[in-house]
């Protein structure tokens, strides 16, 4: 029996196959192309609200800008997925006149480094993590000083 097996085993390397026919595979359905997100300026802002709005979603743009470059551009203020492509370019290029993300954000930093580096006042409140802007430290501040860290033993009786 295991003398058999083995012939059989030898006999099937040996034989050749016919060549296979190509299979014909239907390609898969797609829907059509759509635009979930539009990007301006490395940020996806969101297809479902008005262009106003969904300008704010970039670092640096509030409602003042958002505004300023609707009427800038001349268009009106309609749903982000209503736009075609030549008012998406018109947007993009008037984003671009802006200091707006990576750029902004690394002018802010330089500015607080800046700051520390000289030395003043307002330079030392960051390095100790204080408020910067002269609000009481007394009280309230938690944002800027973190979680409460209680004392023991702070107040004393008065005779």
């Amino acid at each position: 029996m295991l003398a058999r097996s083995l012939n059989a085993r030898a006999f099937s390397a040996t034989r050749v196959m016919p060549a296979a026919r190509p299979v014909q595979v239907a390609a898969p359905r797609r829907a059509p192309l759509r635009v979930q997100n539009l990007r301006v300026n490395n940020v996806e802002i969101p297809n479902s609200k008005r262009i106003e709005i969904s300008l704010q979603y970039i670092y640096g743009i509030g409602q003042t800008t958002a505004k300023q470059i609707l009427i800038s551009t001349g268009l009106e203020n309609k749903k982000t997925y209503e736009l075609n492509e030549e008012e998406i370019n018109k947007i993009r290029d008037e984003v671009g006149k802006y200091t707006t993300e990576a750029d902004l954000r690394r002018q802010t930093a330089q500015n607080i480094k800046r700051l520390k580096d000289i030395g003043c006042y307002r330079g030392r409140r960051h390095i100790l993590g204080l408020p910067v802007r002269g609000q009481r430290t007394k009280t309230n501040a938690r944002t800027r000083k973190g979680k409460a860290k209680t004392v023991a033993n702070k107040k004393k009786a008065v005779k």
